[in-house]
Parts: C-alpha cells; structure tokens; sequence
C-alpha cells in the first residue's frame, strides 16, 4: 500500500500475521519518513528500545487512551509536514515537485531532471488543465530570445516521460496546440 499511497502516518501492532510490525517499519525506513507509532501489548523495555532503534517516532503500549493516541498522532503529522514550507509542494496525478529543494517525485521514487525538464514540469503543474503552447513553453522555460527550433519542447516532454515513467499519463499531447498536465 505505501508503494501505491501516500500516508501521514503509520500506526504497527508488533504482532501481527505473517509479517510483525518491525520488519514492517524496517522496510518502510529504507524508502520512507512517514511517522509511524507502534501500538502494542509489548511493554518491556528492550522491545521499545528495539523498536525506536529500527525507526519508530513513538512507542505505545496497551492498553491506551484514544484522545492521547490521537493527540500524539496529529503532533507528528504536523511536526514531518513543518519540513515542507507552505506552498512549496505542488502535486497531480502521482507525480510531486518539492520547489525549494528542487526535487521531483513519481509515487514514492524522487525522479532526476535536467533544469529544462524540471522546468517544463514546473510549468505544467503551474498552468495544470490548461493547454500550454510550444511557443508558451519555449518562453518560460528557455526564455524570450531563445532562437532555436521549437520542436525541442518536443524533445524534452519525451525525455521527461520517460523520466516520469507511468506516471507521464498525465501529461497530454493537444494536438496543433501543445501540451497540458491533468490530475
């Protein structure tokens, strides 16, 4: 579910079937910093110790009082979002610019472009919905007296869906028009 979703946080039972909680959060700790919370019946002190170590952001134990799990909850949620400035995150259909940092994700997996393909990203998740012509897209993203061909829009959009994966579905060729991202 974490490959597919985006979550705020994480709530582990150590034991749970097939697979218990810490080779859960384990996992996630490799591709994620999602807050997570272990909920469980251990309460020793080598097993909460083992659970911070493998990347637990707090260790509850049962049995608990809803209102004070749900209030250490929203205070990590709020405390992982305060890592992202407000207005910096733009996202749609899967794909997610973090502007100040100049990162790009498709899903959960950070994508690598060249400045004119973050660029042209940038301005389609701006202008989202709306058809962006070659000659738009030239000027902001090459500027005014960029003098060469513009079918290197053309160029940089195939390279960038590439780049994006499946998650390039979303950005639609209008034909004679140009181009546009949806989501």
């Amino acid at each position: 579910m974490l490959r597919r979703n985006e979550f705020d946080a994480i709530l582990l039972d150590i034991m749970m079937p097939e697979l218990d909680g810490l080779s859960v959060c384990r996992t996630v700790r490799r591709t994620n910093d999602v807050p997570i919370i272990f909920l469980t019946a251990l309460s020793d002190e080598e097993d909460k110790l083992l659970g911070y170590e493998l990347g637990a952001d707090d260790y509850v134990t049962k049995p608990f009082s809803l209102s004070v799990l749900y209030a250490k909850t929203m205070a990590l949620i709020k405390r992982n979002q305060r890592n992202i400035l407000p207005g910096d995150r733009m996202e749609a259909g899967g794909i997610r610019l973090e502007l100040s940092a100049r990162k790009v994700f498709a899903g959960k997996e950070e994508v690598d472009l060249t400045p004119k393909e973050y660029a042209l990203l940038c301005c389609l998740m701006q202008n989202k919905n709306l058809v962006m012509s070659r000659e738009q897209l030239l000027v902001k993203c090459w500027g005014y007296d960029y003098e060469g061909e513009a079918r290197a829009v053309d160029t940089h959009i195939k390279r960038l869906r590439e780049k994006l994966g499946p998650y390039a579905a979303c950005i639609r060729t209008v034909i004679k028009a140009g181009y546009k991202l949806e989501g």
